[in-house]
């Protein structure tokens, strides 16, 4: 499977409550949970992802709370795929469970730019910037998380697999 979208790019130890903001935590809504992602800190992201679009991150991505609302919130806002340098564990881990493909790649992060066009294979692990023709390799998944990611989630695989 692959997916292609344009970056959104920030810095290193993007929290939690910043990819969420705790005061709207109100709601575990994923609609809700989207329209306020990122607002903290691109308060412009809202406005501007398009279905498909990409983030694209520092080191420690997703550190903070082990809420899984902030994955849900960029699954929801329509982020196909976040490629960061490194993800906070709990993170990594959230982002599985609720069917939010992840890939960490050091040397994307540090040659592509925010507005590039990006295209990424989950199969091979390949990134590539269409912008400028370069490409990336990130380590791919094995295949049991990619069967839990194509499902959406661990809960839908779990639905799936299960024997009523």
């Amino acid at each position: 499977m692959s997916v292609k979208g344009k970056v959104f790019k920030y810095g290193n130890d993007v929290d939690t409550d910043v990819i969420i903001p705790a005061r709207h935590l109100t709601s575990s809504d994923p609609v809700h949970l989207a329209s306020h992602c990122m607002e903290d800190i691109d308060p412009e992201f809202v406005k501007n992802v398009k279905r498909g679009d990409v983030i694209l991150a520092g080191c420690n991505f997703g550190c903070g709370s082990s809420r899984e609302h902030a994955p849900i919130a960029i699954k929801a806002s329509g982020v196909s795929l976040v490629i960061a340098e490194s993800f906070a564990r709990i993170f990594y881990r959230n982002a599985i469970n609720v069917g939010l493909p992840i890939m960490e790649c050091p040397e994307a992060y540090a040659i592509i730019n925010a507005g590039d066009e990006v295209e990424a294979d989950f199969d091979t692990g390949v990134i590539r910037d269409i912008t400028t023709g370069q490409s990336f390799i990130a380590k791919p998944f094995p295949e049991f998380i990619k069967k839990i990611i194509d499902a959406g989630g661990l809960v839908e695989y779990t639905k799936s697999n299960s024997e009523v």
